[in-house]
């Protein structure tokens, strides 16, 4: 593998915790049932959203799904207005009208969430067309889990962008779970980029835990978008270690295996790259210690935020 900045090696690695340490402060509130809207936790996936996000500009646009609040914090996104909005105040990027599964944030071109799945996706459609016809270079980065993939507007879509050479990055998050069900019993070619080639996308797949190769793997993508203005895909395997929807492991529902995921979990994108760094004599303990702390303030702070935010109001929508 191609060597990496050091800072940007620091960055992914400060980018995943953060993720990683604000998924488990809303485990944590939805366990106490602080938070009551439906949370989709990203724990486990943080090396894909990382990985992608640290080659994207402020102007390029993303476009994410109901299981988001990774690619907000990995795009830039204001930690206290994200908390904020999980508990739906006013003072959360969408004003506490979204909740978990519908930020936006206009400010990063953080543009749309949905809990439609695959509901985003043609909006990036939208988005590369807008750059295209403005001669801009912006990159329009969609993310998506392997059940979008299931949906005929994915399809559409990634028709549309190959017809119009549409400049847009298809991200995949192949968890291989749609909801409760194995990829394997939805598709009769369980090969996402293998199908998307097809319509003359360029494509990939890669190991999406290893946060070093969705970096490199991505920015060459990205480039090549931005010089050809063309689109192409990038399918990252990867696996949630949480339940579809809430905090809990969900393993008494029976669709997954406990060594399966304990598997995944010894994949741990942060681990690994912490591991490497301690090799390299980049990292020590104490200063991922250190890094640790910082974070934790800053959702300390987060959660102060949100108390003193108020309801939205119905008169001011």
């Amino acid at each position: 593998m191609e060597e990496i900045n050091i800072m940007i090696l620091m960055s992914l690695l400060k980018s995943m915790l953060k993720i990683r340490l604000v998924e488990e402060y809303f485990a944590e509130k939805l366990t106490s049932r602080e938070i009551r809207c439906p949370v989709h936790l990203y724990v486990g996936q943080e090396g894909i959203a990382a990985g992608v996000c640290q080659n994207l500009r402020t102007d390029d646009y993303v476009l994410s799904t109901h299981r988001s609040h990774g690619h907000y914090i990995a795009k830039g996104g204001d930690v206290n207005a994200l908390v904020a909005e999980v508990f739906c105040k006013e003072n959360g990027c969408s004003h506490g009208y979204g909740g978990s599964m519908h930020i936006v944030d206009p400010k990063i071109n953080y543009l749309a969430s949905s809990a439609i799945v695959a509901g985003s996706i043609p909006i990036a459609a939208g988005t590369g067309l807008a750059s295209k016809l403005k001669n801009e270079d912006r990159v329009s980065v969609a993310f998506f889990g392997d059940g979008a993939t299931d949906e005929g507007v994915f399809w559409e879509t990634v028709n549309v962008a190959a017809l119009l050479e549409l400049p847009v990055l298809f991200v995949c998050e192949n968890n291989l779970f749609s909801t409760h069900m194995p990829i394997a019993l939805r598709q009769a070619e369980i090969d996402i980029h293998k199908k998307v080639s097809a319509f003359g996308l360029e494509t990939a797949r890669i190991e999406g835990n290893d946060v070093e190769k969705v970096y490199t793997t991505a920015r060459g993508l990205i480039e090549r978008i931005r010089a050809t203005r063309k689109p192409a895909l990038l399918e990252c395997l990867t696996f949630r270690w949480l339940a579809h929807v809430g905090p809990d492991p969900d393993l008494d529902i029976g669709y997954r295996k406990k060594v399966d995921v304990e598997k995944w979990r010894k994949k741990c994108p942060i681990q690994g790259l912490k591991n490497r760094l301690l090799e390299r004599g980049i990292l020590s303990e104490p200063e991922y210690g250190r890094l640790v702390g910082e974070i934790e303030t800053l959702v300390g702070d987060a959660d102060r935020f949100r108390r003193a935010g108020r309801d939205p109001s119905v008169t001011e929508f």
